[in-house]
Order: structure tokens, then sequence, then C-alpha cells
């Protein structure tokens, strides 16, 4: 028996979907920091491309006006508020659209791995957070790891391709010294794009396997034992044990209360022991209506209380099995049995005339 429960706690299972809804909404996703950094650097690297000339003339016009007419620029209280308020409103619009591309660009990075999700479960306050030993675990597990190994690779990958690109140009380097500003500034963005275009495409590799990584882990920890499908099971469909005892409540509250309505009944169809349904007719009703039904010992029950009421029983085997299994009880006849059922209660009116003229 212990190796059976060692056996149940195994997390083996594949997780259901109500446990990966609740990881979601603890915030447990699947989630690679080396994808946010790629998007990032690929942002930036979009910046670098589209916006850098605009950003460097508008802030070398502010700067170029600054500087050629500083000597009328009034220095008191109320006008250097008015300058410095002016000098951040044009740098502000410099770089609001490359700023809002490095976010969108962060969003990204975030909304490519799962959908948006809020939740202030990782906020709450936990002992585990500031447990010694829980962090000596953190410090010492798979995960550190792996991220270790992570950070290695990628400080010598993205070393090596750098020292690739940068070495051809080292010639050029000491003539920048003596190279004037206005042509240091297209070789700089020129060489700045190439390295990080290399990097841009290293770290692509990288956030693909650190995500393969993490959505492993990830699936990994949400996986769960027999135990607690078990139990997922019990709280979500319920107990077998307890919903068989309210199936069996509900058919004997169904068959009390069909046997307190076959006195009301018009007659009874049997087959003329397996079968036996109980159908009710009065003048203005649409059509009959089946207020019990039953096979076997049921059906002899029904039978039992029709005869102790007076109610006529008619043996008519094929329409008895034929309303057993098209109706319900408290539901009118199919219009397909009209006709038949219309033969017996007419039958039965007759019996009755013909009881009451005697």
């Amino acid at each position: 028996m212990a190796e059976g429960g060692s056996e149940d706690n195994e997390k083996t299972e594949e997780p259901s979907q109500k446990r990966l809804d609740e990881a979601l909404q603890r915030g447990d996703v699947v989630k690679s920091q080396e994808v946010n950094t790629w998007f990032v650097m690929g942002g930036a690297t979009l910046v670098l491309m589209a916006f850098s000339g605009g950003m460097s003339s508008g802030l070398m016009t502010t700067m170029r006006g600054l500087v050629g007419n500083a000597h009328q620029i009034r220095m008191d209280g109320p006008a250097l508020s008015v300058l410095y308020e002016k000098i951040g409103l044009e740098m502000i619009a410099a770089i609001a659209v490359p700023f809002l591309v490095l976010l969108l660009a962060a969003v990204g990075g975030n909304m490519v791995q799962h959908r948006l999700v809020w939740s202030f479960e990782s906020l709450s306050p936990k002992l585990s957070k500031i447990s010694p030993l829980a962090g000596l675990k953190r410090m010492f597990s798979m995960q550190s790891l792996a991220n270790f190994i992570k950070g290695l690779v990628k400080l010598i990958v993205v070393g090596v391709v750098l020292t690739a690109l940068m070495w051809p140009e080292r010639l050029r380097f000491e003539g920048l010294v003596a190279t004037d500003p206005a042509a240091l500034l297209p070789f700089t963005k020129v060489l700045a794009l190439k390295l990080m275009g290399a990097v841009v495409a290293m770290l692509a590799l990288v956030a693909a396997a650190d995500y393969l990584f993490q959505y492993r882990t990830w699936h990994e920890r949400q996986k769960m034992s027999l135990q607690e499908l078990k139990d997922e099971f019990k709280n979500t469909e319920g107990d077998p044990h307890v919903k068989g005892r309210l199936k069996q409540l509900r058919q004997m509250r169904m068959k009390k209360r069909m046997m307190q309505a076959v006195p009301k009944a018009s007659v009874v169809i049997t087959n003329p022991t397996h079968y036996a349904v109980a159908l009710q007719y009065e003048r203005g009703m649409d059509a009959p209506i089946c207020v019990a039904k039953g096979m076997d010992a049921l059906a002899l029950k029904i039978r039992e209380v029709a005869g102790e009421h007076s109610i006529p029983i008619v043996e008519n085997p094929p329409l008895a099995r034929a309303l057993h299994a098209t109706v319900e009880v408290d539901d009118a006849i199919p219009p397909e049995h009209y006709k038949a059922v219309a033969e017996v209660i007419g039958y039965v009116m007759k019996l009755r005339k013909a009881a009451g003229g005697r």
C-alpha cells in the first residue's frame, strides 16, 4: 500500500485545463527573459536605424541655438524656468517616438509568450521569499544552473561575434582621432548597426532555446499526480458515491410523485408486465399527458395502484413500448401516437358509458 501511495503522489499525469487556468490566475506562466531581451534589442536596433537621424538633428538644432544665442539668454528666476521647460519639451519630443517603440517591444516580448495576465499573488508577502533555506534551494536549483550556463554561453558567443566584427576595423579606429566629428557620426552609426544586428541575430538563437527550456520546466511543474487528478475530479464532478446517492434520492422522489399521480390517470397502457404508461386526458386538453411510466417492478407497482383506484388497464404491448421510449413524465405524447392513443381512450370512454348505463 505504501508503494501504491507513492505512485499516486508522483507527478506523472498531464495537467488538466483547470490546473492550467489556476496557474494562469496565479501569474504562473511561461516566461523567458531572453525573449524579452531580444525584443528590446530588436526595438533598439530599429530605433537606431529609423529615428537616430531625426533625434540627433532635433537635439543638434536645440543645442546649436542655445550655444549661438547664449549671450541673449536671460538667466534670472522666471526666465531660467521657462528655458528649462522649453529644453525639456524639445528633448521629450525628440525621444518620444523611440521611447514608445522600445515600450511596445518590451510589452510585445511578454505578449508573444502568454496572454495578458493581471495577478497580484506574486506581490503578496511570503515567508519563503525571505527564508534562508528557500534561498539556498533556489541558488543551487536546476533553474539557477541553467541561468548560469545560459549567461556564460551568451557572453562567449556575443564576445566572439563582436570580436570578429571589430577586429577588421581596428586600423580605422586609430585614424578616428584626427577625423572630423561630422564624418565620425555616420561611421559610428554604421558600426553600431552592424554590431547590434549581429547581437540580435545571436540572441534570437539564445531566446528560442531558452523559451523551449522555460516551457518544458513550466509544463513539468504543472503536471499532476494520480491523487491530484482524483481530488480534482471529486471537486469538479462530485464524489461518485455522493452522486450515486443523489441519483437514488431523485429516483425515489420521482417514483413517489408518479405513484401519487397514477390515481389521476385516465388509462394505463401495459406490455402486459414489463412496461406500464399511465396517461391522463380531459376534455379541452391538446393531447394526453404521461403522468407515470416504468419497467418491471415499477410497472407492476403502477398497475397495482391503478387497480386500487379503478383506473382502466389496457394491454397494448407495441404502444406501451413506444410510449415508454418516446415520452417523458409530465410531457404530452408525441403526435405520431395520437391515433393509437385516441383509439384506446375512446375504447375506455365507451366502457365507462356502458358501465354508467348499467
